[in-house]
């Protein structure tokens, strides 16, 4: 597979390069003393303290980090960054100032390898999304001192105004020795897994995904012969963590060569475990959908029951898990389409006993009503659930052993139980 690249072309020039390094620096510098100004303090706190939990100690580096963070992509109430805030505070900057600060609130996360030095910049290889970035240092070539081709940093990158393809650090950057690869490459996997949107800054990260995905679910509805389940906890667990021994034992078989040495997981080392929050729920739906990918739902056979039998929706116990998965965040409109979908003849009357609405049709009403309540799934691209990871990462992975690939799943949000 080819590598995408974001480094620019050699054509720069030398002296406005560095002339728009200098002035991101001086902006910066402005913009950390503005996010650190005491009416960022009842936001900004709160954050550091919960990082330095109840021994109240926080090292540097991760100070830095949570402050650059907060500074570039923290959402204040009115939906503003701090980057917005300085913006609009500072009439005296110029057009290109202000295009400089907005480019920084979409910054690059992710855990670098050095391809090489060319000048006094670093190329990187993204092994989460990837792709490869011209990297300066905002503070001089200086900061690049001791790092060498083959190592790594785990930092984060924004953008050079006008300059396409050119990036620099923000925030701390810290850096690894070659010989960290193996746990480097342990720790892009987790980032991969638990931010599948870090991963997908690549477009054909995003084409290999919906792929590898709908691959994943035609394996699982053969394995269940369905894409939804309904079960104990327990049952979950038992039957998530046969299903992919069965998908590690049919890769295994496909390609016996990559898995010499490798354990697979048993009874006493599941590949699957449930979050907490999901295991103390009565039942669990599991929902494998074309577009939302897996989910797990909290007392899913409590809102099962109910869009089956609507005179459930008198009992207070059936009301709150309707209103849990209508009115959280983090429940996505799939486990409630999936049930309206499957009970069209009674949908109706659990709504308007829910809502106290006698005129509420699912068929004229219910997606307004999932608009209104879930407007974050409406704004955003859907994405698929599975992450597809990059040949670089896969090799350090597998110890310097070329492998087709690796995949990571996403970690679905769960309902807060009812």
């Amino acid at each position: 597979m080819a590598i995408a690249t974001q480094e620019s072309n050699h054509g720069i020039d030398e002296r406005s390069l560095s002339d728009l390094i200098e002035r991101s620096a001086e902006l910066k510098g402005e913009l950390v003393a503005f996010g650190q100004s005491a009416r960022f303090d009842r936001w900004l706190t709160p954050l550091l303290l919960e990082a330095a939990g109840p021994e109240r100690l926080l090292d540097e580096s991760d100070a830095i980090r949570i402050t650059d963070h907060f500074i570039l992509r923290y959402r204040l109430p009115d939906g503003a960054t701090v980057v917005d805030r300085f913006v609009a505070s500072r009439r005296d900057l110029t057009d290109d100032d202000r295009e400089i600060l907005l480019g920084w609130r979409d910054p690059v996360e992710g855990i670098f390898e050095i391809r090489r030095k060319d000048g006094d910049a670093l190329v990187l290889l993204n092994l989460v999304d990837d792709l490869e970035y011209r990297t300066y240092s905002n503070v001089g070539p200086g900061a690049f001192r001791g790092v060498s081709k083959g190592g790594f940093l785990l930092t984060s990158l924004v953008p050079v105004h006008s300059v396409d393809g050119v990036w620099l650090i923000s925030g701390m950057m810290l850096s690894y020795p070659k010989s960290s690869a193996t746990e480097i490459a342990q720790a892009a996997i987790q980032l991969a897994t638990s931010q599948p949107e870090l991963v997908f800054r690549n477009p054909e990260k995003i084409e290999q995904g919906w792929a590898r995905m709908r691959e994943d679910r035609a394996a699982f509805v053969e394995f269940f012969d369905a894409d939804v389940l309904v079960l104990t906890p327990a049952e979950a667990e038992q039957q998530l963590n046969s299903y992919y021994r069965h998908r590690q034992e049919v890769t295994i078989a496909e390609h016996p060569n990559h898995a010499r040495g490798r354990r697979l997981p048993g009874l006493d080392f599941p590949a699957f475990e449930l979050p907490r929050e999901l295991a103390d729920s009565d039942t669990i739906g599991v929902i494998y959908d074309e577009i939302d990918g897996l989910n797990f739902y909290a007392d899913y056979g409590l809102l099962r029951d109910l869009f089956a039998n609507p005179t459930l929706a008198g009992r207070r116990q059936y009301q709150d898990v309707l209103r849990t998965y209508l009115r959280e965040e983090s429940i996505a409109p799939l486990p409630i389409r999936r049930l309206a979908a499957a009970h069209p003849e009674t949908t109706d009357a659990v709504f308007r006993k829910l809502l106290r609405k006698p005129g509420f049709t699912w068929t004229e009403h219910g997606e307004e009503l999932l608009r209104r309540h879930k407007p974050w799934y409406y704004e955003q691209e859907p994405r698929p659930g599975v992450s597809a990871i990059g040949e670089r990462l896969s090799e350090l992975a597998a110890g310097g052993r070329r492998r087709r690939f690796t995949r990571a799943r996403r970690v679905p949000r769960q309902p807060d139980h009812p």
